[in-house]
């Protein structure tokens, strides 16, 4: 289905769309399409054989953390692996602010004690001040707008020793073969939208480690910042391949079914000059930042 809102109305004409256009086209998307990032993301792998859900979940221990919070939970993939490896020891809370999204997640973790609250990150009342030992935020954090206030926010409840965590959009000259498929999809939305990728979804100080950590570092002063780049891999046949990755950019939503199947022939004819024994390989960037506060 093809994605119309506010956000793709104003990027047609040229104008920059505001933070309520941009949470219009995510409801948009999340609702059409709950859950769509699950399996592509649990699938790509690092060297090490870790998704980024992993990446996030080794940085709990259980010796320590208590109460963790998913930001921008999403169908809740993260919580439910927190609570396979840790159980009853941890007290898992999700946010999200899709209602489509979030049904999943309850439905996946129905058979646990895990809270879940449906609102935006800039503002989370619902939590008092260092409520939690761990924050994550899975490949969200890249759009939401404005930022800075869901930093502030994520600082407020953080405990004395808490962490906030993060997998982010990565470099994407570091990822072979990336820029690639980015391009073969994005020449697709840009015959319809020629204004898609000068206005891009989230704030753009977050999409390189550079604007990332300074960002960061205007909010969490007296914390230590790290931005750990990683790539990530999928192997398929190419045909699935093409599915799987064109399914995990936003942009690839704003397509009619013609134009959208016509990109998974150019991405499926790319895949395929780049296959060995019919299977090729896509990679992704992704940065993990980990704030924690100094001297811990």
């Amino acid at each position: 289905m093809k994605i119309k809102s506010a956000w793709t109305r104003q990027v047609e004409s040229g104008q920059q769309p505001d933070s309520s256009d941009l949470r219009e086209h995510l409801d948009a998307v999340h609702d059409n399409h709950p859950g769509f990032t699950e399996a592509f993301a649990w699938n790509c792998r690092d060297m090490d054989g870790k998704n980024s859900y992993e990446l996030l979940a080794d940085i709990v221990d259980q010796k320590n953390h208590s109460h963790v919070l998913d930001l921008g939970c999403g169908s809740g993939v993260l919580l439910d692996l927190c609570n396979q490896r840790f159980g009853a020891e941890l007290m898992l809370s999700g946010v999200d602010m899709n209602r489509s999204e979030l049904k999943l997640a309850r439905e996946r973790l129905a058979h646990t004690e895990t809270k879940f609250h449906q609102g935006a990150a800039q503002k989370l009342d619902c939590f008092a001040n260092s409520s939690f030992d761990v924050i994550f935020c899975h490949w969200a954090l890249t759009l939401m707008d404005p930022v800075v206030p869901v930093l502030a926010t994520i600082k407020r409840l953080l405990k004395v020793r808490g962490i906030f965590a993060a997998i982010i959009d990565g470099d994407p000259k570091t990822a072979p073969g990336y820029l690639e498929v980015h391009d073969i999809i994005y020449k697709h939305v840009q015959s319809n939208y020629p204004n898609y990728g000068v206005f891009e979804l989230g704030d753009p100080r977050v999409r390189t480690a550079e604007g990332l950590q300074k960002l960061t570092a205007e909010t969490f002063e007296d914390f230590d910042i790290k931005i750990t780049p990683i790539t990530l891999s999928l192997n398929a046949a190419p045909s699935v391949l093409a599915k799987e990755a064109a399914g995990f950019f936003y942009a690839s939503f704003v397509l009619s079914p013609k134009d959208f199947s016509q990109m998974l022939t150019d991405l499926e004819k790319y895949f395929i000059t780049n296959h060995q024994d019919g299977i090729s390989c896509f990679t992704m960037p992704v940065n993990l930042l980990v704030v924690k506060r100094r001297g811990d």
